[in-house]
Parts: structure tokens; C-alpha cells; sequence
């Protein structure tokens, strides 16, 4: 894959996350389908035949509604091939509710690394690691 592919898969990923920082479902949703191809998979640990676009939008309803203020700060971007992998920084205050316990008023701070494939533009494979347990224990959900 040429410099100029992985430069624009960069600037893609980056558009999408502007898109989430809008705090917008509507503008969030547009993105993604926009930006993640319709056929794309989002590989979990617990297997699901959910699309990408269905579990990303599914996502930021959850997120939206919980931390409407919700900030996604890009921390690293990497391209290498038909790949990016982003490390980000989440923050956010938990004003509606989440896992089915209401708002805390509590802010957070939590980190996520996501790997996206790309092809012909569109985002294909989706595979990520978000720090649950931190952003759980800074709402006191969990014990530490």
C-alpha cells in the first residue's frame, strides 16, 4: 500500500472522530456510514452478528446518552499498509444513564487502542480495546 493510501486512511479515521467529538447521533450516525463499510465487522471477544455499522452506532447511542459531553482525544495515529492503529484518550461526565445504573455526576478519563482495516476508502475491520475498568471504578461502579 503506497504513502498516499495510508495518508488518507489517517485523514479518514481522523474525520470520523471529528465527527463523534460534533456530539451529534445524527452527525455521528451519517459518519459512520459514511465511513465504515456497510459489510464491515467489529471483532469483539464475545462473537456477534452484528455489522460494524450497527455495533458503532449502537455504541455512541449508549456513550451519548451517558456522557453527552462526551471528547475522544487522538493520542496517536499509525498507518502501516491497509491499517491505522489509534491510541485515544476519552473523557467525559456521566449525566444520564449507563449499564443500567443512573447518572453519577462524575467525570472520566479512560484510554482506548483501536485497529481499523481499510479498503477502498471505507473502514472493514474493527478491533479495539477500551479501558472498561478504569472508566467503571471512576464512576464507582466497581470497587478498586
Amino acid at each position: 500500500m503506497s504513502t498516499a493510501q495510508e495518508t488518507r486512511n489517517k485523514e479518514t479515521y481522523r474525520r470520523f472522530h471529528d465527527a463523534v467529538n460534533s456530539g451529534d447521533l445524527g452527525v455521528i450516525s451519517k459518519a459512520i456510514d459514511e465511513f465504515i463499510h456497510p459489510d464491515g465487522r467489529f471483532h469483539t471477544a464475545e462473537r456477534t452478528d452484528v455489522t460494524a455499522v450497527q455495533a458503532q452506532k449502537r455504541v455512541w447511542e449508549i456513550l451519548l446518552r451517558a456522557f453527552p459531553d462526551i471528547h475522544v482525544t487522538g493520542e496517536d495515529l499509525i498507518a502501516e499498509g491497509d491499517k491505522i492503529v489509534a491510541r485515544q484518550t476519552v473523557t467525559g461526565t456521566n449525566s444520564g444513564e449507563y449499564r443500567g445504573m443512573p447518572a453519577t455526576g462524575k467525570s472520566v478519563t479512560y484510554n482506548e487502542i483501536f485497529i481499523a482495516r481499510f479498503a477502498d476508502g471505507q473502514v472493514t475491520d474493527i478491533w479495539g480495546v477500551v479501558d472498561v475498568y478504569s472508566q467503571l471504578r471512576q464512576l464507582g461502579l466497581i470497587q478498586a
